[in-house]
C-alpha cells in the first residue's frame, strides 16, 4: 500500500503533500473542471511527480452528468472521461474513479443497464492503458454505490472496481466493515475520510484518528484482500481547517504510517 492524499495538480499541491512526508497525490478532477486544459499540462504535471517524487495514484471525476433523460451516454462527459483517463495513463496512475446519476423515469435495473453500458465504454477504452476503473460509492451524481448496485453492475463487468470511503457507507446507516468484507476484492482505491458518529449521526468528518471508524478494522480487511492500493487522506471537514486543519493531517499522517507496512519489510521464512 501507498500513503498519499487529496490536493491539487500545481506546484503547491505537490509541496504540501511532500511537507507531509506522503508517497502520492489524488486528483479529483470534478465536473466543472476542464479536462482539455487539465490534459494539455500533462507534462508540467509529469515534471512535478518526478521532481517531488510523488506518484500520482489516483484521479477522478465526481458530480458528472453522464447519462440524458434517455439513459444515452453524454458525448461530453465521455469526452472529458476519456481525457483524464488518457492523462492517468500518460502519469502512470493506476486508477480512475467515477459514478452514474440515476435517471427518472426508468426502472432501477434499466438504470444498471445504462450504466453497465457507460461503464463499458470507458473499461474498453482503458484497457490498454494500465488504467483501471473504478466507481466511487457517495451518491453525488451517482447511484452505484452500495451492494444491489454492485452485485448487478460489478456482476456484469467483471474488470470494474470501487472506491470506497467508509464515510459514505457510515453516512447511510451501513455496516460499513460488513461492505468491505463482502466486496474487498473489488477494491481498487481507498479514500481515509474521518468520522465522528455520536447518538447514532455524523457529528463532524474529523480527521481520521480522531474520529470514531475503526481504522484499524478497516486495515485488517484490506490486508486479508492483499490490497495494495492508494490509501488516500481526504480532509473533508469545515471544522478543520488552517492551522488546525494542517496539524489534522499531519496528526492522520503519523496515525495511518503504522498500519502500511513497508517495502522493504523483512521477513526470513524457517
Amino acid at each position: 500500500m501507498i500513503l498519499g492524499m487529496i490536493n491539487d495538480y500545481s506546484e503547491k499541491g505537490f509541496r504540501e503533500v511532500k511537507r507531509h512526508g506522503l508517497d502520492a497525490i489524488e486528483f479529483c478532477l470534478n465536473w466543472d473542471v476542464d479536462s482539455d486544459a487539465v490534459l494539455a499540462q500533462k507534462e508540467e504535471i509529469k515534471a512535478r511527480s518526478e521532481t517531488y517524487g510523488i506518484k500520482v495514484g489516483s484521479i477522478g471525476r465526481w458530480g458528472m452528468q453522464r447519462v440524458d433523460k434517455n439513459g444515452e451516454p453524454l458525448e461530453e462527459a465521455l469526452h472529458h472521461d476519456k481525457n483524464l483517463i488518457d492523462l492517468a495513463a500518460f502519469l502512470h496512475c493506476p486508477v480512475y474513479n467515477v459514478g452514474c446519476n440515476y435517471t427518472e423515469g426508468f426502472s432501477f435495473y434499466e438504470n444498471c443497464d445504462f450504466a453497465i453500458r457507460y461503464f463499458r465504454i470507458l473499461l474498453d477504452y482503458a484497457k490498454d492503458k494500465n488504467v483501471k476503473i473504478a466507481v466511487y460509492n457517495c451518491d453525488w451524481s451517482n447511484f452505484v454505490y452500495n451492494e444491489k448496485a454492485w452485485s448487478y453492475i460489478l456482476g456484469a463487468l467483471p474488470e470494474l472496481g470501487i472506491k470506497f470511503d467508509s464515510s459514505h457507507s457510515i453516512n447511510r446507516n451501513e455496516d460499513y466493515l460488513a461492505v468491505l468484507r463482502n466486496w474487498k476484492e473489488r477494491v481498487y482505491h481507498v479514500h481515509i475520510k474521518g468520522n465522528l458518529r455520536i447518538e447514532g449521526e455524523t457529528y463532524d468528518d474529523s480527521p481520521a484518528g480522531l474520529d470514531t471508524t475503526k481504522w484499524p478494522a478497516i486495515m485488517s480487511l484490506l490486508y486479508i484482500a492483499n490490497y495494495d492500493g492508494m490509501l488516500s487522506i481526504e480532509p473533508h471537514s469545515h471544522n478543520w481547517r488552517g492551522k488546525k486543519g494542517d496539524w489534522g493531517v499531519a496528526y492522520t499522517v503519523q496515525y495511518m504510517r503504522p498500519f502500511v507496512m513497508p517495502d522493504d519489510y523483512y521477513y526470513e521464512e524457517d
